[in-house]
């Protein structure tokens, strides 16, 4: 009997701490999505319940807004341009790491994990000098050449450990097939990999699509800015329309959301490749 109330007890602990996650992470986009469909009046309203009233003048608000197209379109291309380059050049390294055989690869790894957990505001100095030196400042290049330092690094480690899965038998068979190195990487390889390298993409492309300081920095026009940077800008001198940044925020969020629901069983399988032995 005290076994059974010891279980119970645990499994109630469980899902409340489940729970408890589950809603500290839902409620403030939740918090976000209701004061995007109320009137300013009633946007400081607590607690933040359903409004008896409803609008849509703040998403107008948002679409009317003659940056906002700009602000996606920076994004995408910087985001689509930042996910191909990571994925190129990290699934290069990643084959090498992986099957090559030298010295010093678990060095090499230590040394990208180690790029990757420099803070942004030590190297953004730098790296604004550099850029304004090759005069590329309020264009994408310096936002898309300064998040690969971040997203290369993780785009290594995750498809490292997904080309160890793949058994060394299907490139001995394909090497006696008569394929050349650079054959069995692209032809056999990378397909087999495709569940990894898609995780990754999506990891890379949300990474990119949400960084603020490279982008603030690198940026002082709408022509350029992506956006997060423009929504930064939507508060005036007096003013903060905190209806229209949250319509914003839900309108950029949600596109992210639905791409990772949609394919949530590809990305926790291309996490876990190489987690577990067989």
């Amino acid at each position: 009997m005290t076994i059974k109330i010891k279980n119970y007890i645990g499994r109630l602990l469980f899902y409340f701490v489940v729970t408890f996650i589950i809603l500290y992470c839902v409620l403030p986009f939740v918090w976000q999505v209701l004061t995007s469909f109320k009137y300013d009046r009633d946007i400081s309203k607590i607690p933040p319940l359903v409004p008896k009233i409803m609008t849509l003048d703040h998403y107008k608000n948002v679409f009317g807004f003659n940056n906002f197209n700009l602000y996606v379109r920076n994004s995408i291309v910087v985001s689509v341009a930042t996910t191909f380059i990571s994925l190129l050049i990290g699934s290069f390294c990643s084959y090498a790491l992986a099957r090559l055989r030298f010295r010093g690869k678990n060095t090499i790894l230590g040394f990208t994990l180690a790029a990757s957990m420099f803070p942004q505001i030590a190297i953004v100095s730098s790296l604004y000098l550099f850029f304004r030196q090759l005069k590329l400042i309020n264009t994408v290049f310096p936002m898309i050449i300064s998040y690969l330092i971040f997203t290369l690094p993780l785009s290594i480690w995750i498809l490292t450990s997904f080309f160890k899965t793949i058994p060394v038998s299907v490139e001995e068979a394909a090497y006696i097939d008569g394929c050349t190195r650079f054959q069995m990487y692209s032809r056999i390889l990378l397909p087999l990999a495709a569940p990894g390298i898609f995780t990754c993409g999506i990891l890379v492309f949300i990474m990119a699509w949400n960084e603020f300081l490279f982008a603030l920095t690198f940026t002082t026009s709408p022509a350029s800015q992506t956006i997060p940077v423009g929504i930064a800008f939507f508060p005036q001198m007096y003013y903060v329309p905190w209806g229209d940044l949250a319509a914003a925020t839900v309108v950029v969020t949600i596109p992210l959301i639905a791409l990772v629901f949609i394919f949530q069983r590809k990305i926790i399988y291309g996490l876990t490749a190489g987690a577990v032995k067989e």
